[in-house]
């Protein structure tokens, strides 16, 4: 399982640099949050090279992670959104760069949020780690409010992809 990825929108992380030592100290750090998090899975044998696709220090980052399947139904590549919100991984299969998997992301957690606020469990959903109440519901909906309108907003040509 192969999806086809725009590696023109990503950054290798090795050259990934930021406006200056502090921003880059910043991306450093959320992709060792995004690498820490990926290696809690047991569906890939380990990981190949990282790529920054949206970086925003302490707010957000969104990385593609090459990877080793452990079996044929795992894709080789995988989004990873880490920072300032749950962290979660998004396939590569609806979101060819890294604007659609910001895009998917923000709708699973919004999926979440309404579920949160109407009592219901979170099974099936994005696996989100604060329980789901109306308070972290709350909290959850305007960082995604925040990422939609200030950063996703910003890349609304590679959401027509």
């Amino acid at each position: 399982m192969n999806a086809h990825v725009d590696m023109s929108k990503v950054t290798p992380a090795a050259l990934m640099r930021g406006e200056d030592a502090e921003e880059t100290a910043g991306l450093k750090e959320l992709l060792e949050e995004a690498t820490a998090y990926l290696n809690r899975f047991n569906w890939h044998r380990g990981l190949g090279e990282a790529y920054l696709g949206i970086g925003v220090p302490k707010i957000l980052g969104v990385f593609l992670f090459e990877i080793v399947p452990a079996s044929e139904d795992v894709d080789d590549k995988v989004w990873v959104i880490v920072g300032d919100l749950p962290p979660a991984y998004i396939t590569t299969e609806d979101a060819p760069n890294p604007a659609t998997a910001l895009d998917a992301y923000i709708g699973a957690m919004e999926e979440w949020v309404e579920a949160a606020r109407e009592g219901r469990s979170g099974e099936g959903l994005i696996p989100v780690n604060v329980p789901p109440t109306p308070e972290n519901a709350d909290g959850l909906d305007s960082r995604l409010r925040f990422l939609d309108k200030e950063i996703l907003s910003q890349y609304e040509e590679d959401l027509q992809d």
